[in-house]
């Protein structure tokens, strides 16, 4: 039988098979993973402007005039703003866009109460049995909060703050807290006015990072309980 031909038996047409055969050796474009690069992409450029206060408490924005302004198509800017309003930073608006979100006083000290339920406990419990060396791997990031406040990038800041406290929280294992936590902090971050507010709780870090290190409960008890109230 000459070559090829028992393919052909199979009831194969030698250009499909030809066709296929090109298909095996070359992968086809991947177009989905870019798509959802530029979203995250314009998703952490929308965080960073919720957080610095550029796109405004109680003002709408519509998914094509911000997408004018990044430079891209709507789509991946209104796939950001769903996941943005998933997390309750934002509203979705019928026909209008998404509104941001207006956190009241009362929202903000009752996120900061479900936080502190979360975390106060966990620190404690690892203030008792961590050795001091297991603390000083978090001086980097007690050093990068202070670095960043004290430049007064409130964008970068909110990732420092939160890149603290959840390696913090990594040192219990506990992966599924790690990210119940974390979405909590996510959510309690607001624009913050001033730097001299950023400089204060990177201070706070600092001080919680020196009790533990040194192992004095009782001060690291009273200081972590106060950084939620002081959030």
């Amino acid at each position: 039988m000459p070559p090829g031909r028992a393919e052909q038996v199979r009831g194969e047409h030698p250009h499909a098979q030809a066709h296929a055969e090109a298909e095996a050796v070359v992968p086809r474009p991947r177009r989905m993973p870019e798509r959802h690069s530029v979203r995250d992409q314009i998703l952490a450029a929308l965080r960073s402007a919720l957080v610095t206060g550029e796109l405004e408490p109680g003002a709408v924005y519509s998914a094509p005039a911000l997408a004018e302004r990044f430079g891209v198509s709507a789509t991946p800017v209104r796939e950001a703003m769903q996941l943005l309003a998933r997390e309750g930073a934002v509203e979705a608006m019928p026909n209008r866009g998404f509104r941001v979100a207006e956190r009241s006083a009362r929202e903000q000290a009752e996120l900061a109460e479900v936080r502190a339920l979360i975390e106060v406990p966990v620190v404690l419990r690892l203030a008792r049995t961590l050795p001091a060396d297991r603390w000083e791997a978090l001086r980097c990031y007690a050093e990068a909060t202070a670095a960043v406040a004290a430049r007064g990038d409130r964008a970068a800041y909110a990732e420092a703050d939160r890149a603290f406290h959840r390696a913090m929280l990594e040192l219990s294992g506990n992966r599924q807290l790690v990210a119940v936590a974390d979405e909590l902090h996510r959510r309690a971050q607001r624009p913050r006015r001033t730097a001299a507010h950023l400089v204060a709780d990177a201070s706070e870090h600092s001080v919680l990072l020196e009790a533990l290190v040194a192992g004095d409960l009782p001060t690291v008890e009273s200081l972590v309980r106060a950084h939620f109230c002081n959030d």
